[in-house]
C-alpha cells in the first residue's frame, strides 16, 4: 500500500480480537489462513496491523452467516491477494444455492399440497398385492405392500420404482422369506412424494435432497411443522448475504482508497489515536 496515514496507526493482535471477543490466536490464525492481509512485523518480531485488518476481521465475521466458513474464507483470500472478480464469483454462487434452496422449500409445499392428506395414512394398499414376479401373486404382509400394489396404485411400471430404489430416493426393506421388495409407510410416502415431484418436472438428482428433508423431519406431518422454520433460516441467510456484501463493499473501498477511509474513519473511538505495537 505505500506509506498512508492508516499504515501509521499500529494496532495490536488483542486490539482486533477484543471488539468481536476473540483470542489472540484466532487472528494470528486468520492472518496465516490469508483472511486478513499480512502483518508487519517490528524490529523485535512483533505483529503489528492497521485499521485495514480491522476492516477485514469484521468483514470476514460479517460474511460467515450467510456463506459459511469455507466460502467466506475464499472470498477473504481472493480479494486479499487482488482477485476480486474471484471473490465475486464465490458471492454469486453462495446467491445461486440460496435460490436453489428457496426452489426446493417451494417445491416441498406444492408437492404436500398436491399429495393431500391421505398420503400419511397407515397400512397396506387397497390392492391386490403382487411381487417382483408378475407371475407370482400373494397377500400383503402386515406391515407393507410388494411392488405390483404399489406401482398399479401411482399408474407406474414396477420397473420406474426399481430405478429410484436404485437413486436411494425409496428404500424397501426384503421379505427374508422370499426376499420380495416390501413397502412400508415411509415407503410408501417417498415414492408417492417422488412420483409428484417427477410429475412437476424434477430431476432425480433434484429430489434425492427433498427426500432427505423428509426422512431427517421425520415424515410429512413433521416437515409440514417445520416449514415455517426452514423460511425463516432462508430469510435470514438472505439478509446475511446483503449484510456481508455491505462490509466487503466498504473493505473493498478502504484497500482501494485507504486514507480517505482512514480519515473518514476518525471519527470512530477506536481509530482516532495511534497504539503502540506489542
Amino acid at each position: 500500500m505505500g506509506e498512508n496515514l492508516q499504515s501509521r496507526v499500529r494496532l495490536r493482535p488483542v486490539d482486533l480480537a477484543r471488539p468481536h471477543g476473540l483470542s489472540t490466536q484466532a487472528v494470528r490464525n486468520y492472518e496465516e489462513a490469508g483472511i486478513l492481509p499480512a502483518a508487519e512485523r517490528t524490529g523485535s518480531g512483533y505483529r503489528t496491523y492497521t485499521p485495514l485488518h480491522a476492516r477485514a476481521l469484521g468483514t470476514f465475521l460479517s460474511l460467515l452467516p450467510g456463506h459459511g466458513h469455507r466460502t467466506a474464507t475464499g472470498i477473504m483470500r481472493a480479494v486479499n491477494r487482488g482477485a476480486a472478480d474471484e471473490a465475486l464469483l464465490l458471492i454469486d454462487e453462495s446467491h445461486a444455492q440460496l435460490l436453489d434452496d428457496r426452489r426446493t422449500l417451494r417445491a416441498v409445499e406444492s408437492a404436500l399440497r398436491d399429495l393431500g392428506p391421505e398420503v400419511t395414512g397407515s397400512g397396506p394398499l387397497e390392492s391386490p398385492a403382487c411381487t417382483d414376479n408378475p407371475t407370482d401373486v400373494s397377500a400383503d404382509t402386515p406391515t407393507g405392500t410388494f411392488i405390483g400394489p404399489l406401482a398399479r396404485r401411482l399408474s407406474l411400471r414396477p420397473a420406474t420404482l426399481r430405478k429410484w430404489e436404485a437413486a436411494g430416493l425409496v428404500r424397501p426393506r426384503r421379505d427374508p422369506l422370499t426376499g420380495y421388495r416390501v413397502y412400508g409407510e415411509a415407503d410408501v410416502r417417498d415414492a408417492r412424494l417422488v412420483h409428484q415431484l417427477r410429475r412437476g418436472g424434477y430431476l432425480l438428482e433434484q429430489i434425492a435432497p427433498l427426500i432427505a428433508q423428509v426422512r431427517a423431519a421425520g415424515g410429512l406431518e413433521s416437515l409440514e411443522a417445520a416449514l415455517g422454520d426452514w423460511h425463516s433460516r432462508l430469510a435470514a441467510r438472505g439478509r446475511a448475504l446483503l449484510s456481508g456484501a455491505a462490509e466487503l463493499d466498504a473493505y473493498l473501498l478502504e484497500r482501494e482508497a485507504p486514507d480517505a477511509a482512514y480519515v473518514q474513519g476518525l471519527s470512530t473511538p477506536d481509530a482516532a489515536s495511534p497504539r503502540a505495537a506489542s
